[in-house]
């Protein structure tokens, strides 16, 4: 009952202040609608840079040659290591922490033509598993099958870049090209990828053949790279140990030997990620409480002021014997009402207007052919939402702490003389 009396007595007291109350309010609310916004671009930010980089593979692994760095097995050190086709056969069969595996045989600037068209494309003979392992997404036709490797068919999958280039709009896929000469079929394009990582060209600009096709223009015995990806992201060091056990065996060099194989795990590079998005959710939010801080500044003036023009009625309130707790309850009850109001409005507002711009450009616009690739997808989270709320809380129970308190420790023998 005390309670209703104390809601009752602040709601009375905020309808009485009405123009004060929607001022301090909206302050609120736009606080909250701007934390909650920043919020959201940081979340769609760090999405973003992370389908990014992992557009390259996920957990992608990638293998070269080396030179060995130690004697083993009465072998000098300082000798070439080349990987070899059959090496990712062994290693598909004897390591078990390796999800999926290809050898990649790459030859840049390949003349291409179509037509009349003519164009230099990076060409890349892979393996079936190829796909997964890079993240390959078909948007029409279909990717490289084990019978394509088996019959060495000349058939060809065409990053985005190329099949815009050379087609322009005409479907790709079943025409023929021209690759050095000789006749492929197009059987596939690939999805635009917004791809900050690599380790050669951008997938767009590329086009992939059947492994064994590649013997029309080099040597397959040797691939130019052997990229594989683990069973899981959190087995990456274990998986890479025994692939490079499996190599010193096969190459006969020690397992311990680092330089003898070259190995790049590019997950090892997510930690730069992780720093640049933590790095702005951190500036953002300390914009947002900034800018919460000021509405709770607001809040605080209006409570002070509140406590000034009613000093009078605090000195009559105590005079009667009200208690300190019950006049600290009931200021403190009229910051709390304040506050959740300016919440559920600045949460509302925040939501609507984060779906209302939906995205904005980020990465767009260093890729031509990805305009609408990479882009900052805005969605208001629960964990935005929840942050939002904790700091309107923190903010408007500062601000209301300290005119409540001062309210209630008032002399009544001099509140009541108060003028």
């Amino acid at each position: 009952m005390i309670w209703r009396q104390v809601l009752r007595e602040a709601l009375a007291s905020l309808r009485f202040y009405r123009r004060r109350t929607v001022v301090t309010v909206s302050s609120l609310a736009w606080g909250v609608a701007s934390f909650v916004m920043l919020m959201s671009y940081g979340d769609g930010f760090d999405r973003a840079l992370r389908g990014a980089f992992t557009a390259v593979g996920q957990n992608l692994v990638v293998m070269a040659e080396g030179q060995t760095s130690r004697q083993a097995g009465g072998l000098r050190a300082g000798r070439r290591v080349r990987l070899e086709r059959d090496d990712a056969e062994a290693i598909r069969a004897a390591v078990p922490a390796v999800r999926a595996i290809s050898p990649e045989l790459m030859r840049n600037n390949m003349t291409v033509t179509r037509g009349t068209r003519e164009k230099q494309y990076g060409i890349r003979a892979v393996w079936p598993e190829y796909q997964h392992i890079r993240n390959m997404t078909i948007v029409g036709g279909r990717w490289i099958n084990p019978e394509d490797i088996l019959h060495r068919n000349r058939v060809a999958v065409l990053g985005a870049t190329a099949a815009r280039e050379l087609f322009s709009g005409i479907p790709p896929v079943g025409e023929e090209i021209v690759v050095a000469g000789l006749r492929f079929t197009v059987i596939g394009v690939l999805d635009t990828k917004a791809q900050i990582a690599n380790y050669n060209r951008r997938d767009n600009e590329c086009i992939f053949i059947p492994y064994e096709s590649m013997g029309l223009f080099a040597d397959t015995r040797y691939p130019t790279f052997i990229v594989w990806t683990p069973v899981s992201g959190l087995e990456v060091d274990k998986a890479i140990r025994a692939v490079r056990a499996t190599l010193g065996a096969l190459h006969k060099f020690s397992p311990a030997d680092d330089q003898a194989v070259f190995i790049l795990a590019f997950s090892q590079f997510m930690y730069l990620i992780d720093g640049m998005s933590l790095a702005l959710k951190l500036l953002l939010g300390c914009v947002g409480a900034l800018t919460l801080g000021i509405g709770g500044v607001g809040l605080a003036n209006i409570m002070l002021a509140a406590v000034m023009d009613r000093t009078r009625e605090i000195g009559v309130l105590k005079a009667l014997g009200s208690p300190r707790r019950a006049i600290l309850g009931q200021f403190l009850a009229e910051g709390l009402l304040i506050v959740a109001a300016g919440g559920v409005l600045g949460i509302l507002a925040g939501a609507a207007a984060t779906y209302a711009l939906g995205s904005m450009p980020l990465l767009g616009a260093l890729f031509q052919d990805a305009p609408d690739k990479g882009n900052v997808e805005m969605h208001v989270s629960a964990a935005s939402v929840l942050v939002s709320i904790g700091v309107l809380l923190a903010v408007g129970l500062t601000a209301g702490m300290i005119p409540a308190i001062r309210a209630s420790r008032l002399d009544p023998i001099e509140a009541l003389r108060y003028e």
